[in-house]
C-alpha cells in the first residue's frame, strides 16, 4: 500500500464524461444520467483499509445527501487481476454488505480515473448542478491508526455549501488513502510511485 495523495484538479473543471457498468445488474451508468444535479463522485475500491476505514459512515452520508438530491456515484479502478477483492463479484458483495444506495462501477480501462486525476481511494469529488467541480478532497481527518474520529466533516460541509448556493469551502485538503491499482505499463502521468 503506497500512501498517496488527491491530485487536487483545478475547481471549476467540468466534470468528465464516464459510461461504466454497474457490475449487479449489468447496467451501464453515464455522467449524464445525473444532469441538473449536483453529484459526488467517489473513487473507492473494497480492500483498501483507508476506504475500510471510512465505507459505513460514507454509505450513510450518501444516503443522506442523496434524499436531498444529490447524486452519488462509486468508481473502482483498480486493477482486478492482481488484486481480486476488486474484482466486480467482490463490488457486488460489497453493495450488499454496506448498504450502498448508489451505483458502483467498474472502470476496468482505467480510462474514467485517469480523466478525473483520480490518485487513491478514497478519492472524492463534488460537482454542482452543471457539473463544474466544487470539492475534491478528503472525507475527514481521520486514517486508520489515528484518534480522529469518522465523521465526514469535510465533505458534508461542502455538500451544505453547495446546497445553500454558497461559494466552495477555502482550505480545502487532499485525500489521503492507497493509490489507485494501475494496470503495469497503464500508470498516468500523474502517478508518483
Amino acid at each position: 500500500m503506497a500512501r498517496t495523495p488527491s491530485t487536487m484538479p483545478k475547481l471549476s473543471t467540468t466534470a468528465p464524461d464516464f459510461a461504466l457498468p454497474e457490475p449487479i445488474t449489468g447496467h451501464v451508468i453515464t455522467r449524464k444520467d445525473f444532469m441538473g444535479k449536483p453529484l459526488l463522485v467517489a473513487f473507492l475500491c473494497n480492500h483498501c483499509p483507508y476506504v475500510i476505514h471510512i465505507r459505513d459512515a460514507f454509505a450513510s452520508l450518501a444516503k443522506e445527501y442523496q434524499q436531498r438530491g444529490v447524486a452519488v456515484v462509486a468508481i473502482n479502478a483498480n486493477d482486478a487481476a492482481s488484486y481480486p477483492d476488486d474484482s466486480p463479484e467482490k463490488m457486488a458483495e460489497a453493495v450488499q454488505a454496506h448498504g450502498y444506495t448508489f451505483p458502483y462501477l467498474y472502470d476496468e480501462s482505467q480510462a474514467v480515473a485517469k480523466a478525473y486525476q483520480a490518485a487513491c481511494t478514497p478519492d472524492l469529488f463534488l460537482f454542482d448542478e452543471q457539473h463544474t467541480l466544487f470539492y475534491r478532497g478528503q472525507f475527514d481527518d481521520a486514517r486508520p491508526g489515528n484518534a480522529a474520529p469518522v465523521t465526514g466533516n469535510d465533505l458534508r460541509h461542502a455538500l451544505d455549501r453547495l446546497l445553500d448556493n454558497m461559494a466552495p469551502p477555502d482550505g480545502q485538503k487532499a485525500s489521503l488513502g492507497c493509490n489507485i491499482k494501475w494496470k503495469t505499463g497503464n500508470e498516468p502521468d500523474y502517478y508518483g510511485s
